[in-house]
């Protein structure tokens, strides 16, 4: 049987000591676009975070595996070259750094390649051309002055760049009106493939509009409660969170 792409084995993280995920499990298969929604404060970011191995958020139990092997022993850049990719919810600025800059960085990081500028920039001008993204969004600083669509669109940007087996995207429609939100849902369905796995966490469905997920699970309290297809992201914006709270 063929592992999946991410696997997330009965996850506890503390942050200074409180105890936040409680037994997380879940898994994200290739060519899965696998939604992980739930409400404020469910331990959806203290996920994300984990994968990515902030030392912030301790692992007291558990594990995290990519293709069956553990990265917990791993730091955050020594996981994106394993292939794992965390979009941000809120993406940080870099002023000064431009935005091909920062990309050939990271994808000659990643990569473990050294492309030179202008090789780097016929890889860059093929991804933004795929995206739709003018090419004078390479030239400005990272996230300076952006609007919350344009920063989501860096992030899908950097992500067609860097083509990591698992993408985890962090509230992708965090903040967007709904032309910035069909914007990222084009981006992300144009990475997604039978050779990867896609993980968008959020707290509403209507990203769910533009990219349909093959599976749905809900997060409560640090624990996923439940799972299902398409039809239950449905059920969450007619019924809340409530029903699955009250639920035995």
């Amino acid at each position: 049987m063929t592992k999946p792409e991410l696997e997330i084995k009965d996850l506890h993280v503390s942050v200074e000591g409180k105890p936040i995920l409680k037994g997380v499990n879940l898994q994200v298969q290739k060519g899965e676009v696998h939604a992980l929604m739930g409400p404020n404060g469910s331990g959806k970011s203290t996920l994300s975070y984990t994968l990515m191995g902030h030392p912030k958020y301790e692992v007291t139990k558990g594990d995290i595996l990519v293709r069956g092997e553990s990265v917990l022993p791993l730091e955050a850049d020594e996981r994106a070259r394993r292939g794992l990719f965390l979009a941000f919810q809120y993406p940080m600025t870099i002023p000064g750094v431009t935005v091909q800059n920062f990309l050939r960085a990271a994808y000659n990081g990643a990569k473990g390649k050294d492309l030179t500028p202008l090789e780097f920039n016929m890889v860059l001008l093929e991804k933004m051309k795929k995206l739709g993204i003018e090419t004078a969004f390479a030239r400005r600083y990272v996230n300076e002055g952006f609007s919350g669509g344009e920063k989501k669109r860096l992030e899908v940007l950097q992500m067609a760049i860097l083509e990591p087996t698992v993408a985890v995207l962090d509230e992708p429609d965090s903040g967007l009106d709904i032309d910035a939100v069909r914007v990222v849902a084009d981006g992300i369905n144009a990475y997604k493939g039978p050779q990867n796995g896609v993980l968008i966490i959020t707290h509403y469905q209507r990203i769910l509009n533009y990219v349909k997920p093959t599976k749905v699970s809900v997060i409560l309290e640090g624990r996923v409660v439940k799972d299902g297809g398409p039809e239950l992201a449905l059920a969450l914006e007619e019924r809340g969170y409530d029903w699955l709270r009250a639920a035995p």
